[in-house]
């Protein structure tokens, strides 16, 4: 597959007519809504959900994924500027390389007991040097001198570590190996030296020893597919007598290009910009309505609103590409700017699945009254900033709690370089406690969002676990994978956040607003350095 180049405003243009069809009528900005209770009031929830329905809909024209590299990432982008072009901004599209690669390998048993087990969860193809061969291979499974304990000791297996191990083994057939004692290369190798067309490497078992690892190490001269399985998955195969496995190494790894959407405030103090950012991009395996088209469409709809707002400090939202391959999108906007325009950043504020549908109401814990952040690891006035996510949530007498300010969001960039940092979160694929349960409603000991990272995460329903779904929705308005209670409540606290900075930092950074720069000062490097209109 070639390199696909991301779509420009050119590209953009070209796509308005249909997008608008898409999407129905586009919004217009408020008469210059410039204090929260007008802000709020003017985002919302049927304007959040007219851009879900629209990342929906482009999602479903291009093969059910919004992901990086991709068309339906591409449609998206054009969308979010067609939709800031329409409200007065001048957005800029921020292209950068990255890797690409898309999983299309498969291990399935197929007789008896049909089961097809899930990349990324269940099992991962190899990454041996010099390159994991592709190809497929159905053939009866053999176990190969497994030790199905995991009360022993680490590295008790010796699975496929001697040739004798394959004594009697089957030409054609499928080797199941376990972890322990030599390097997965060498097992590979010796199951293809007895005739193995392909092989299932599974985890050993013991605590720690359970999940997923990418195999890695010289298995030159290596030409069947082989597959990585948890111990749970390999002890489902070893279960089955007789089985029958097809194993399949197929993916596509190259370089393409994805893109950032950036927009800012035509007047504020540049020298105290605030920036508020979600990234656009899904993962390849659905729509992302959850993850991250709430975030997204909740940020494209406040800077709507904001057209005609006249903030003492500049404002610049941002759209990041990538993020689901490694937050790539924001570390090129961060990397690429001068240490003074870093300086000039105030604050970021990051919105990443504000719409759960077994949610908790999640605020980054910039004060770090968790614990669960090392020393020196948040910046300072990141507390100050989780204030205002809290105060919101209590002026409405909603109940809140600290997320893990972990940086594993788009967040990370910007506070490695010091500039401090707050956000939502309403979880992933975390598991809701009774207590939470009793706090905001929704299923206890099921994830908040039952379709993390899955095909089900849409605005259709398609794929869901329709029992879960239906304990989800009897208290708790759902559409699709998003609940639009906690969609509407977070996007009024994305204004509050969003329009208190835009006139006053001072409780993050000691800057009082010096009155409007009009654009005086302006720096064109921090909104255009590697970018295109």
């Amino acid at each position: 597959m070639g390199t696909r180049s991301v779509t420009t405003a050119a590209a953009a243009a070209t796509l308005t007519a249909a997008l608008v069809a898409t999407a129905g009528p586009q919004a217009t900005a408020a008469p210059n809504p410039n204090s929260v209770t007008k802000l709020t009031n003017a985002v919302t929830l049927d304007g959040v959900m007219r851009h879900l329905e629209a990342f929906q809909d482009i999602a479903d024209a291009n093969g059910g994924s919004r992901a990086a590299g991709q068309s339906g990432y591409e449609e998206s982008v054009a969308y979010v500027v067609e939709q800031l072009d329409a409200a007065g901004y001048d957005p800029v599209v921020q292209d950068f390389e990255f890797d690409y690669v898309e999983e299309s390998s498969e291990l399935a048993r197929t007789s008896p007991l049909p089961r097809t087990f899930v990349e990324g969860t269940d099992f991962l193809r190899n990454t041996f040097d010099p390159g994991a061969p592709e190809g497929t291979a159905t053939g009866a499974l053999r176990p190969v001198d497994l030790v199905l304990n995991p009360s022993l000791p680490a590295n008790s297996s010796t699975s496929g570590c001697e040739a004798a191990d394959f004594a009697g083994f089957p030409t054609g057939g499928i080797a199941l190996l376990q972890r322990g004692t030599c390097g997965f290369a060498v097992k590979a190798l010796n199951a293809q030296a007895a005739g193995a067309a392909g092989a299932v490497i599974m985890n050993e078992g013991q605590p720690g020893r359970t999940g997923l690892l990418n195999m890695i190490g010289d298995a030159t001269g290596l030409t069947i597919p082989v597959v990585f399985a948890t111990y749970d998955a390999g002890a489902d195969l070893a279960s089955t007598p007789g089985a029958t496995v097809r194993v399949t190494v197929d993916f596509t790894a190259e370089q393409r290009t994805a893109s950032n959407v950036l927009a800012e405030t035509r007047v504020g103090n540049d020298a105290n910009t605030v920036m508020a950012g979600a990234h656009l991009d899904s993962v390849q395996e659905g729509a992302g309505i959850n993850d991250n088209g709430s975030g997204s469409a909740a940020l494209l709809e406040t800077a709507i609103q904001m057209a005609k707002v006249k903030p003492n400090n500049t404002v610049r939202f941002a759209w990041w590409g990538a993020e689901e391959s490694g937050l790539l999108g924001s570390e090129h906007y961060v990397g690429q700017l001068s240490e003074a325009d870093r300086g000039r950043i105030a604050l970021y504020l990051n919105f990443d699945m504000v719409a759960s549908p077994n949610y908790m109401f999640g605020v980054y814990d910039g004060d770090n009254s968790g614990g669960t952040a090392p020393a020196g690891f948040i910046p300072e006035g990141s507390a100050e900033i989780e204030d205002v996510f809290e105060d919101f949530y209590a002026s409405r007498g909603l109940p809140w709690q600290d997320s893990e300010f972990s940086g594993r969001s788009d967040y990370g960039p910007f506070i490695a370089v010091g500039i401090p940092a707050g956000g939502l979160f309403t979880g992933a694929e975390g598991v809701k406690t009774v207590d939470e349960a009793e706090r905001y409603g929704g299923v206890a000991d099921e994830a908040y969002d039952p379709c993390y990272h899955a095909s089900c995460d849409n605005l259709t329903g398609k794929g869901q676990d329709e029992s879960l779904y239906a304990l989800l929705g009897a208290d708790q308005p759902l559409v699709g994978n998003v609940n639009t209670d906690a969609l509407d409540t977070n996007a009024d606290a994305i204004a509050t956040a969003v329009i208190t900075f835009a006139f006053d930092s001072s409780t993050v950074n000691g800057v009082r607003a010096p009155g409007r720069s009009h654009g005086a000062g302006r720096s064109a490097d921090a909104l255009t350095a590697g970018a295109a209109h």
